[in-house]
């Protein structure tokens, strides 16, 4: 059904006299000028037509049949046809163009039209803010104890620890082959007020190795500092001293006191396994980073990247990866007990397996090389062989073998006897059980028993003699040696 108002706009486009005619005039002309559907005239029924004769002649017995109806007379005369019936006299006076008209308005008024869309009986809901889809942030909970303590370890120490980069790194000569140089871009220690900066050999190796030897070295290295706003500088920094054999170094930064904030020491001697760790440094180049862990092992003899063994070495499983090196190992208290020197991988990354060179160590280094810019380290002088030569000699003690005492050395006035050759092949010298009454098994805590002394000082050692032979033969003697400077290394 046409909607409201439609009837009135489409009668106005209807002629005059059509216009004026009321709607159910309208609607029985309509109806007359309709065709008939089509299923009505397939359902009306067919007239049969008359039968012919032959040639198309009416048949003898139809003619018959009229000439007797023509005999009754005028009385038995059949009806006439009837008329066809007038037009309606709306047709009449309608003209074929007003009848065109009036299907065609009717037409349009009938046709199927689109619904209007339904008004909602409630009203549309209005799109939410962002303020309103934004999840409000839970409450922050207070920090925990261990939390706080950390928190305030890192601040109280990070100033302490800098940011170390070798000259030749900055100026790209260590990248001039084209191979990855892991040094040079490191961290390390603020030692003093004087700034003095301790780090490790190997971070500052490329240009010290690079330098002509017996030639004053300036400026080598570039050291990052944090003032307290928080905001960094960059100094020069000369060299101080190096000793390449416990993989350390010490520079030197003239830089504003409020920048210079010394770390503080520790004792190594105390640290037990168990206890926890704090690393800060640069891995990667990413200035002050925080890792913790605990100590995972002591007394680990170190082989530096430089080669050299390093004893009493301190294992963590704080993250040490490139670009820890020098950096601080602290206990929970903050103290230094460690610099960060090395780490075990397969892959050049944290394998949860770094060392540390101890503080202990490092206190009796850093202050000859600060004085002397060199380092006289104690020493036996005397050579120590494989453990593979030991069991091709036969010893079966658990200890170090000599094979080789300096001449003219302390060791070899005191009677220590070296891998010789006798008259009935090669004698295995004294194997070292002990020092200072602790017990000795590798070439590390011999190391480790003669460097907690100073020169000139007495170190007793305990030996088994005749050990490769007869059982019998073994002797158990005890030497008491003066400690004497370590013949000089390769630096």
């Amino acid at each position: 059904m046409a909607p409201p108002g439609a009837i009135t706009h489409t009668l106005s486009a209807l002629p005059p006299r059509l216009a004026r005619a009321p709607p159910s005039r309208l609607a029985s002309m309509t109806t007359s000028l309709a065709p008939a559907p089509a299923w009505r005239a397939r359902l009306a029924p067919r007239r049969r037509a008359p039968p012919r004769g032959v040639g198309g002649a009416p048949p003898r017995a139809a003619i018959a049949d009229d000439a007797g109806r023509a005999r009754d007379g005028a009385s038995s005369r059949a009806p006439p046809a009837a008329a066809p019936s007038p037009p309606p006299r709306a047709l009449v006076d309608l003209g074929r163009r007003e009848a065109l008209a009036l299907s065609a308005a009717f037409a349009s008024l009938f046709a199927p039209r689109p619904l209007a869309p339904r008004a909602s009986a409630s009203p549309p809901l209005a799109q939410p803010t962002l303020a309103e889809v934004t999840p409000v942030p839970a409450p922050a909970s207070s920090l925990t104890a261990l939390e706080t303590g950390t928190v305030a370890l890192f601040e109280r120490c990070s100033r302490s620890v800098v940011n170390v980069v070798d000259l030749t790194v900055l100026s790209g000569q260590a990248m001039k082959s084209g191979a990855v140089v892991p040094e040079g871009n490191g961290t390390g220690v603020v030692w003093d007020d004087e700034g003095h900066v301790v780090t490790n050999y190997h971070v500052i190796g490329a240009i010290l190795s690079a330098a002509p030897k017996g030639r004053a070295l300036g400026e080598v290295a570039k050291v990052t500092l944090e003032g307290p706003d928080g905001r960094t500088k960059t100094y020069p920094a000369t060299l101080v001293g190096a000793e390449r054999s416990k993989d350390l170094a010490v520079l030197k930064v003239n830089a504003p006191p409020e920048y210079v904030r010394p770390c503080a020491l520790g004792v190594s001697e105390d640290v037990r396994v168990g206890q926890a760790v704090f690393a800060i440094g640069n891995p990667f180049g990413f200035d002050h980073t925080l890792t913790t862990g605990v100590v995972s092992g002591l007394n680990r003899t170190i082989q530096s990247q430089v080669g050299s063994l390093i004893s009493g070495g301190i294992q963590t499983d704080a993250a040490i990866n490139p670009g820890n090196s020098g950096g601080a190992l602290l206990d929970a208290s903050g103290r230094l007990v460690g610099i960060n020197t090395a780490i075990f991988t397969n892959t050049g990354a944290s394998a949860g397996v770094g060392f540390a060179i101890p503080v202990d160590l490092v206190r009796r280094i850093v202050p000859q090389l600060i004085r002397d810019g060199r380092v006289t380290l104690p020493g036996l002088n005397v050579g120590v062989a494989d453990p593979n030569v030991a069991k091709q000699l036969g010893v079966r003690s658990a200890g170090v073998l000599i094979q080789t005492v300096a001449s003219g050395s302390a060791a070899e006035k005191a009677g220590l006897l070296p891998t010789r050759r006798g008259l009935g092949g090669i004698v295995a010298g004294d194997v070292v059980v002990a020092a200072d009454g602790k017990r000795v098994t590798t070439e590390g805590d011999l190391v480790a028993a003669v460097e907690m002394h100073q020169v000139g000082e007495e170190i007793e050692i305990e030996v088994r003699r005749g050990d490769g032979g007869d059982e019998k033969d073994v002797q158990e003697v005890k030497i008491v040696v003066v400690l004497e400077a370590a013949r000089a290394t390769e630096r």
